[in-house]
């Protein structure tokens, strides 16, 4: 197991990195082999008897020694196999198997896990500290690297989670506001949860295919600003609702009132000139875009 190239920023997303590969171990059918060994036992018993007990110990000690090759492998496990610290391979076949006696069988689970990581706080890409935090769910592809390529492979998982979270957060902003006002991309990490996810995976697994480990999915488990900051954000996002409400209502009203001054000069009801089409178009403007009700007030004079 050797890796070659050089680091590439972090030494995790090179190319150039060769890691181990894994193979498919030598395993024979692990009933045969428990029938040849039951003769093999039967014959050292039957020796034992006739009185020729060196040869029946002899049989027994080969007995007990091919004994340790037998070996189980459950669904969605693999079985790393070793002679004397060198790869041999793996068997990831599901049964009863009767592999050299002298290897070491070493467990790999094949499972999907869920990780979900720490909440963190870290800065967004217009700087803003905030809390996040993800759900990642993976699985080992490759035991070779799994087991030889780095230490502890869900230690690795969880390390690695970490920094491309950290990476992932200060490369978006917060919001699409933020995002607008500074020039950013249009994606946020509150407005684009699958482009944000999909950055994720993709971050994710080219950290972690050095250890055998594939990631199926990932998604923001909690996203929002820290708490240092967070009242002062809140009221921006509330004034910036306010504003939006407000510009909807004045355009609507705005539609209104021409609507109102081209179908009173269309049906001839009545002719004003312009001091009181402003007078009367300020009057709608302030009725239509009032937060409160208005109360009229009735002219029982003339017009003028």
């Amino acid at each position: 197991m050797t890796q070659q190239g050089g680091p590439e920023g972090d030494g995790l997303t090179s190319s150039n990195i060769m890691g181990s590969v894994e193979r498919r171990a030598f395993g024979l059918p692990g009933i045969p082999a428990l029938l040849i060994w039951l003769v093999l036992v039967v014959a050292a018993i039957s020796v034992l008897v006739i009185g020729v007990s060196v040869v029946a110990l002899l049989e027994g000690a080969l007995a007990f020694f091919l004994m340790l090759g037998f070996f189980i492998v459950q669904p969605n496990q693999a079985s790393v196999i070793t002679l004397f610290g060198r790869y041999v391979g793996t068997e990831r076949r599901n049964g009863f198997f009767w592999t050299n006696p002298l290897t070491s069988r070493k467990r790999i689970s094949l499972r999907i896990r869920n990780f979900n990581s720490e909440r963190l706080k870290v800065n967004d890409a217009g700087g803003n500290p905030i809390e996040i935090a993800a759900v990642i769910v993976w699985r080992v592809v490759d035991t070779a690297r799994a087991s030889f390529d780095v230490e502890d492979y869900a230690q690795f998982v969880a390390i690695q989670a970490e920094t491309a979270l950290r990476h992932l957060a200060a490369q978006f902003h917060y919001d699409e506001q933020e995002a607008s006002e500074v020039g950013g991309k249009s994606q946020s990490l509150r407005g684009n949860p699958d482009e944000v996810a999909g950055a994720l995976v993709q971050e994710l697994g080219l950290r972690l295919r050095h250890a055998g480990v594939e990631v199926l999915e990932a998604r923001l488990s909690h996203l929002a600003y820290a708490p240092e900051i967070a009242g002062a954000m809140l009221q921006r996002q509330q004034a910036g609702a306010i504003l939006a409400a407000r510009r909807l209502i004045v355009q609507g009203a705005v539609g209104m009132v021409e609507m109102a001054l081209a179908q009173l000069s269309e049906r001839n009801i009545v002719t004003l000139d312009e001091e009181r089409k402003a007078q009367m178009v300020s009057n709608l403007l302030v009725v239509l875009t009032s937060e409160r009700g208005s109360q009229p007030v009735v002219n029982a004079g003339s017009l003028y």
